[in-house]
């Protein structure tokens, strides 16, 4: 990996006094401003007992997975840290996992025996090695050095202990203790059911697979198959409560490219959007059974925007760089055959001049766009499926039914670096390259119009609620905060620089690009404290930024 040499350069400036008489200089001692005392306090609220309710973020989950670091830097842990000076308790429960590395519950494949880990950055050539990390997983240097079948040598497998992992067992410590109730990788409508801790098949082969499981809840569900999420977070009988639910109800879809959208066989390793009913008549049964009956005060939590979060943005658009020979052999073997077939299909009235226009491939030396499948339906934004015309001569074509290469308005998320650039299998062809990326890598600009939509009536419902508690709850705005972030490109406070990457040193996001690392979570809490101190009249001191870690270094072989 290359090593950077940072200079740092200080200007001095010399003050030079020309005068045929020197002044006498009148030493005035400087004020001294003494500093401010900020006293701590609960305000109107009672911090005696924190409990919480959420999802991956509440949960601590990073990099993929939850593993002991992670969850304990968790945005709930941070956050009853910090309430501890304003008469919170010095104990916080949660359901410890007991694992270095985790259990990496994404790109796990059980079926096959697979259980992985926590990611990590990974440099496979070493420090002085050809293939220096790129912003995201890339096996390969670069698509003009690629020919297929490759003849680069696999890449090094990653060393102990970064590669050892653990299926999460049930949970030993008292469950009835328990202050945490964040759960990784769930919808809204998980909280509520109790088949979220019922076993994943409870009676296999017959009985099908249960869709709701989640074995991070089973573990100390307080009866699993029979209790829930909400009402275990209920009995906790908090005196202040963290609740944050709904981010997972678009961001697993979008982290998918969008491509569970009511296909007759969605993609394997999709997942659907809630519709804006399911999740309002979902949210309202959420909030009514935790108020119903007591009398805690609280904080909700909005929904960031999804393309906030790095995973949808370090990937560039035209992030395939071609020399002039590559790019004219592309053009001679690709672009002009396809091409010439959109020629034909305007002339038969199959597709319009506009489309044709949209789809045309253009291999240039320098960036080009990633070449993509599009959605069908172009009246919808996507294309129109040309397969049922690509037979006889034009049978070659067939993979390019719904091809075009990426404008500005796509975005490429973080899964498809690590397809980019590499070999379609044995074949002749290369992904993104001269071989389209499938729509479950993609986000267009229509997919992505449809989930900040969807993100906005989420939130719209989330209000609506907060305002109608009766002074019960405050609301955290962590979309604005987040997308200032990514507005500003940097945060600075208590000493240090965040930026929304996980690129180290300053990056605020964990190696998965989704969630936030240790001092990311603490940029999180701190906005949580500032509603808070807000609706309450609290004083409650905001989580030091330095003394919470960040994404390592890249690993070497």
């Amino acid at each position: 990996m290359k090593k950077t040499k940072l200079i740092y350069i200080t200007i001095a400036a010399t003050l030079i006094v020309g005068s045929c008489k020197q002044e006498n200089l009148l030493l005035v001692p400087p004020t001294v401003v003494p500093p401010v005392v900020v006293v701590p306090s609960k305000g109107t609220a009672d911090f005696t007992k924190f409990v919480s309710i959420g999802n991956s973020f509440v949960a601590g989950m990073q990099s993929n997975a939850l593993f002991n670091t992670s969850q304990a830097n968790s945005l709930a842990k941070i956050l009853a840290k910090q309430f501890e000076s304003v008469g919170g308790s010095t104990t916080f429960n949660q359901p410890d996992i007991n694992s270095v590395n985790g259990f990496n519950p994404i790109q796990s494949r059980l079926d096959l025996g697979l259980v992985l880990g926590r990611l990590v950055l990974f440099d496979p050539d070493g420090p002085t090695g050809p293939r220096t990390p790129a912003p995201y997983p890339a096996k390969y240097p670069g698509a003009a050095a690629v020919t297929c079948p490759s003849p680069v040598s696999a890449t090094p497998a990653l060393k102990a202990p970064y590669n050892t992992a653990d299926l999460p067992g049930a949970y030993a410590g008292d469950k009835a203790a328990l202050n945490n109730f964040g759960v990784p990788l769930i919808y809204l409508g998980q909280t509520l059911t109790p088949f979220t801790g019922a076993p994943a098949n409870p009676n296999p082969p017959a009985a099908p697979i249960n869709p709701a499981y989640s074995p991070f809840y089973a573990r100390f569900a307080s009866s699993p198959g029979v209790s829930t999420i909400v009402g275990d977070a209920k009995t906790a009988a908090g005196s202040f409560y963290l609740i944050w639910l709904g981010f997972d109800d678009v961001l697993l879809y979008a982290a998918t490219g969008a491509a569970n959208d009511g296909q007759p066989t969605p993609p394997a390793g999709t997942y659907p959007m809630t519709s804006s009913a399911a999740f309002s008549g979902q949210f309202d049964a959420l909030m009514n059974t935790l108020l119903t009956g007591t009398t805690f005060n609280g904080v909700v939590g909005n929904i960031p925007y999804f393309y906030s979060l790095p995973y949808f943005y370090t990937v560039p658009w035209n992030t395939i760089t071609l020399d002039a020979g590559t790019a004219t052999t592309l053009t001679t073997n690709l672009a002009n055959n396809y091409n010439a077939f959109l020629d034909g299909m305007v002339t038969n009235l199959i597709i319009t001049d506009v489309e044709r226009t949209k789809r045309r491939l253009n291999f240039v030396a320098g960036k080009n766009g990633v070449l993509l499948s599009d959605d069908v339906g172009y009246a919808t934004g996507g294309l129109t499926d040309l397969s049922p015309f690509m037979t006889g001569p034009y049978a070659g074509l067939l993979p390019y039914a719904l091809a075009r290469q990426a404008t500005s308005t796509d975005l490429v998320p973080l899964a498809a670096g690590s397809v980019l650039g590499t070999c379609n299998g044995g074949a002749a062809a290369i992904w993104g390259v001269s071989f389209p990326l499938p729509d479950n890598l993609i986000l267009t600009q229509p997919e992505t119009g449809a989930i900040k939509a969807r993100t906005d009536e989420y939130n719209t419902k989330i209000s609506a609620v907060v305002a109608a508690s009766g002074g019960r709850l405050a609301l955290a705005d962590v979309n604005k905060a987040y997308a200032d972030l990514v507005t500003n490109k940097a945060f600075v406070g208590d000493g240090v620089m965040i930026t929304p990457s996980f690129a180290p040193p300053t990056g605020a996001y964990s190696e998965d690009g989704l969630h936030p690392n240790n001092r990311g979570y603490a940029f999180t809490a701190n906005v949580f404290i500032d509603a808070i101190n807000a609706k309450f009249t609290a004083v409650i001191p905001k989580a030091n930024l330095a003394l919470y870690g960040i994404t390592g270094l890249p690993v070497n072989p």
